[in-house]
């Protein structure tokens, strides 16, 4: 029997382990992501539930708030799920519509704290999310091959 005869097997691939801690940046980066686009996906529903009147702040429904209450909870019901979405699906909009989503927030508690009450809690906690997003691209950006 010649060595064309005999059947061909091939041999496992194994990644080196210096190629596993390169990566690992990318991974966490990824795995924030993920985080974020299941709290979006949250924030999403907690807003449409207020526009479907369930467990809305007030009792009155949701046609009796003040318009720009209104305007600023169906704008995150629509951005929020979108944002989650893109996040989910590593698409190249998703992170745009959450630093989107993310940043209208803190602009809505600072700028019109009338709407929300000005929360200057959630105007931290969007801060800090939006300072570890950016510090994870950065050393994600930086292990990348040249």
């Amino acid at each position: 029997m010649t060595n064309a005869d005999q059947p061909q097997t091939l041999e496992p691939v194994h990644a080196g382990d210096d190629e596993g801690e390169a990566r690992q940046w990318s991974r966490r980066f990824v795995l924030f992501l993920r985080a974020m686009a299941a709290l979006s996906l949250a924030k999403g529903l907690y807003h449409w539930a207020i526009v479907c009147g369930i467990g809305a702040p007030f009792p009155s429904g949701f046609d009796s708030y003040a318009s720009p209450y209104q305007a600023a909870t169906v704008f995150f019901a629509v951005i929020d799920p979108v944002a989650g979405v893109g996040l989910w699906l590593a698409a190249p909009w998703g992170a745009v519509v959450w630093l989107t989503s993310l940043i209208s927030m803190a602009a809505v508690e600072i700028l019109f704290p009338q709407i929300y009450g000005g929360n200057m809690w959630v105007v931290a906690i969007e801060t800090v999310l939006l300072g570890v997003y950016l510090w994870l691209a950065l050393m994600a950006a930086r292990e990348q091959p040249a």
